[in-house]
């Protein structure tokens, strides 16, 4: 005899339902004594706001990281230095390139380390709203390319973007030497 799936499932499910199940009756405060468990306290604690500032090293470091190893990599590959600022078309490439990197290096170090991050990060937001002005919006023109194609390329810069004008705002945290600094001239 061949049974089909869904013949063979609803025979099963016809078993289970006709199962009886006894459940207590629901208590008026069982919601309010639930809420008050432990679980749900977790549950506020890792879905609620959150106050703790700590966390904002985790931008710090991806900021200061990748705007550190990009302004080495300006003096060590000319293809990311020279090569690139001649392909978009800055007058004195090679000074450009150099002087870019430079900013680069020093306020991604001052931006992992918490030093005067607000400052450190203006500079580099003008360095990533150039990259994005001289590299990104120009895909819009380009043949086969467009928007789409320019939102998928330029969303790291964005990212970045977002984090800088982040740490504009809120500084470097507690886990900084800008903290260390200002709780020592108190």
């Amino acid at each position: 005899m061949i049974v089909s799936f869904g013949a063979w499932l609803s025979c099963r499910y016809a078993q289970l339902a006709a199962i009886p199940v006894f459940l207590p009756a629901p208590d008026r405060n069982s919601a309010a004594k639930f809420a008050s468990t432990t679980h749900m306290r977790s549950l506020r604690t890792f879905a609620g706001p959150s106050s703790d500032a700590r966390s904002i090293i985790f931008i710090r470091v991806a900021v200061g990281l990748i705007f550190f190893t990009q302004g080495i990599l300006k003096y060590l590959d000319p293809h990311m230095g020279l090569m690139r600022f001649e392909r978009i078309g800055f007058p004195m490439p090679n000074f450009t390139a150099h002087f870019v990197g430079a900013f680069e290096i020093v306020c991604g170090l001052m931006v992992l380390a918490g030093l005067l991050t607000r400052l450190a990060s203006i500079p580099l937001l003008i360095v990533i709203l150039t990259a994005i002005a001289t590299t990104k919006l120009p895909e819009l023109a380009h043949q086969g390319q467009g928007f789409w194609f320019m939102v998928s390329d330029a969303r790291t810069d964005f990212a970045i973007t977002m984090s800088l004008l982040f740490l504009l705002s809120v500084g470097g945290g507690p886990w900084s030497l800008d903290a260390r600094i200002w709780a020592a001239k108190k």
